[in-house]
């Protein structure tokens, strides 16, 4: 696949009823984990656009699983919010607003466990999409088979699988969107080590990994709050703006048809140079702000890079340091860094250094370490600025 391959538009949907092909379309048969901008923005909006097109995609249930009120505003809002997608994609401008209104409802994990376990019943349910950054993908020693519910996403997912199970039910299509490399694999392999330390049933662990189909994925857009009003959306208290650039990437698994058909989305057989290339290379900036700019008062990441001795010091560690390690190893990676430097200065974008510091710590070992132990594995020398970058963050070598 051409690199260019992945910039595609999406098609506007403006003034296109929110209608399914065949009433079908309304039965709830994604489950969501996570009720962010992201999602939001991303998943959210591809759903709605399939919807849109007469796809039988089905809608959406909510689960929140961190403090706010995200989940009372879905329902306030009866499910509906806005995304304003504004900026400039392959040289052109992008200024439209969508609305969103394929979540049926919202829940909150603490409060609403048992509801969310009889979703897990429904014979209509259909995937399971999660965004629980990499913070999420850790195993909480004191979660219990009997709790109601457990404290890691893990353990809940789990849990909820086991009740579908004890149904009867087929399995369910595992669709993970944090920034980890092979997200699929990995939380399969906690959800499954998990179900041997609890000792439940073997026709139950052959089910979790023979039935589900756990699909590896990356996901690649910018959003945040809308940075000043924008006209027919200023009382939506869940509108987010986002970055034109949108590619979610998913991992084919056999006998598993695609759930829905949109320019964004691509079904591919391997994610990993994907997933690789983003989480070095555009994530890796993120966090590497954070470690730089946010400690100097600068609060954004366009703020950051148009400050000139933040930007040439961030090239620097770009192209000098993140990319050397991914040559030969993904498409055009100096090209997709020139791009995200482009991507940073979005004037629509306000993207908080301090939103993207939430779980730095995990997300400095996933973006930054790794990259760091590449380089002096791959050129047997220490590379000064991220050394410098993480002896700030609190790691030392």
């Amino acid at each position: 696949m051409a690199l260019t391959d992945a910039v595609r538009p999406e098609p506007s949907r403006q003034g296109v009823p929110h209608r399914g092909a065949d009433g079908q379309s309304m039965e709830e048969r994604i489950l969501q984990f996570g009720a962010g901008r992201f999602l939001r923005a991303f998943c959210d909006l591809f759903i709605q656009n399939a919807l849109d097109d007469g796809q039988d995609v089905g809608r959406v249930v909510v689960a929140q699983s961190t403090a706010g009120d995200r989940a009372s505003l879905l329902n306030l809002q009866g499910g509906r919010f806005h995304v304003w997608i504004s900026g400039s994609l392959a040289g052109a401008p992008v200024d439209r607003v969508e609305e969103v209104s394929c979540v049926s409802r919202a829940l909150v994990v603490e409060q609403d466990w048992d509801r969310l376990l009889a979703l897990a019943r429904s014979p209509h349910l259909r995937q399971v999409i999660s965004n629980t950054t990499e913070k999420g993908y850790e195993l909480d020693e004191a979660d219990r088979p009997g709790q109601a519910p457990p404290a890691s996403f893990p353990a809940r997912l789990l849990l909820l699988l086991r009740a579908r199970w004890g149904a009867g039910l087929p399995g369910l299509s595992i669709l993970p969107c944090e920034l980890v490399e092979n997200n699929g694999d990995r939380l399969r392999a906690l959800v499954t080590t998990l179900a041997r330390r609890w000792a439940l049933p073997a026709d139950f662990a052959e089910w979790l990994t023979g039935r589900c189909a756990w699909h590896n994925t990356l996901v690649d857009r910018i959003v945040a709050s809308p940075g000043r009003p924008r006209p027919g959306i200023e009382g939506d208290r869940l509108a987010t703006v986002a970055d034109p650039f949108a590619l979610w990437a998913i991992q084919e698994r056999p006998g598993v048809p695609p759930f829905l058909r949109h320019p964004c989305v691509r079904y591919v057989r391997d994610v990993g140079p994907f997933a690789l290339r983003k989480i070095r290379i555009l994530n890796g900036a993120h966090t590497a702000l954070v470690c730089k700019a946010l400690p100097s008062g600068i609060e954004t990441v366009r703020e950051a890079v148009e400050a000139p001795a933040i930007r040439r010091w961030l090239e620097t560690l770009l192209f000098e340091e993140i990319v050397p390690t991914l040559e030969g190893r993904v498409e055009e990676p100096r090209w997709f860094a020139k791009a995200a430097l482009e991507r940073f200065r979005n004037p629509r974008i306000e993207h908080r250094l301090r939103d993207i510091a939430l779980y730095n710590q995990a997300k400095v070992e996933i973006r930054l370490v790794a990259t760091r132990n590449e380089y002096v594995q791959r050129f047997g020398r220490r590379p000064p600025l991220l050394d410098e970058l993480l002896a700030a963050a609190g790691r030392s070598f």
